[in-house]
């Protein structure tokens, strides 16, 4: 992964004179003596500013992107109908199952089951999903929708690869399947050894910080970055406790499943984020002496 891209293509017709000073280490290249200090400064402002405007905040690298994205709907479409079917596993496997086996930080989890907290967990996941929609109201993100549109699919498709990845080679059992007043052929579900990592928290996390990385991007100074990632934080812990209060995960399984979404939905935006050069001792600008022209650029040492 590359955290920055900076190219600087420099073409001088005629005229160029390069020196570099062993004490005084820099570029030096002729400027137009006729153009004051302040014309260079404000043509530096100016290509900062088009190099920052929000039409251009994100860009992809299709050839990284879209294997990327590709594998992780590929492999969602093959794992989820595995994940979600695995064998039944035997009364003698059930009855068997020690609360002395499991990990001491994830012991008191065990056995712990609540139908209303599923289906309120299940609530808080479907909503949250399309939340990223709501960055289309701004009128900033439209006009990169495109972009926006395919690295929230590729956020949820990297959360998609570790999620089904560890569910379908991992089996562990779900808390509430140690649940002795539960049926045991309910306990026998396949579905119960699908514990590791969490899937619910980890999504919810994908989208609503990608949403509140996304807009903060857009805009930020506003006041509305800290209620954001306010609300992502709350509606991913809320997710996770729900989903252990219904015996669905242990805290391990809910800490893996928020860190993968909570990178995910955050990384994958920082990554396309276009850097601009903000350095103010660096300065390109157009050249022309009367007879001659070309590119100068200024390097002044900090």
């Amino acid at each position: 992964m590359v955290f920055r891209k900076i190219a600087i293509s420099l073409t001088l017709t005629v005229c160029a004179y390069t020196v570099f000073s062993q004490q005084n280490p820099a570029i030096i290249v002729p400027v137009d003596s006729t153009r004051s200090k302040d014309s260079v400064t404000t043509f530096e402002a100016e290509q900062m500013q088009a190099k920052a405007k929000p039409g251009h905040m994100y860009k992809l690298c299709p050839k990284v992107d879209i294997p990327i994205t590709a594998i992780g709907v590929g492999w969602a479409i093959y794992g989820f109908p595995k994940i979600y079917s695995k064998d039944k596993s035997t009364p003698e496997q059930i009855m068997n199952l020690k609360e002395s086996d499991i990990p001491g930080f994830d012991r008191w989890a065990a056995g712990m089951s609540d139908p209303s907290a599923e289906a309120a967990s299940d609530l808080l996941f479907y909503g949250s999903i399309p939340v990223p929609l709501a960055l289309l109201l701004d009128k900033s993100v439209r006009k990169e929708a495109g972009k926006v549109g395919f690295m929230w699919l590729e956020a949820m498709s990297i959360t998609g690869l570790f999620y089904i990845g560890t569910v379908f080679f991992v089996d562990r059992y779900r808390p509430e399947t140690y649940n002795t007043d539960l049926p045991v052929d309910e306990r026998q579900s396949g579905n119960n050894k699908d514990s590791f990592i969490g899937g619910h928290p980890a999504l919810v996390a994908t989208g609503m910080f990608f949403t509140a990385k996304v807009y903060g991007d857009y805009h930020p100074n506003t006041t509305l970055k800290p209620i954001l990632y306010g609300a992502a934080i709350a509606a991913t812990g809320a997710t996770a406790y729900l989903r252990h209060k219904a015996g669905k995960h242990f805290p391990s399984d809910l800490l893996a499943g928020m860190a993968v979404g909570t990178l995910s939905g955050i990384l994958v935006p920082h990554f396309h984020k276009n850097k601009p050069i903000k350095e103010r001792n660096l300065g390109v600008m157009p050249y022309f002496d009367g007879s001659t022209q070309g590119i100068t650029l200024r390097y002044m040492p900090k």
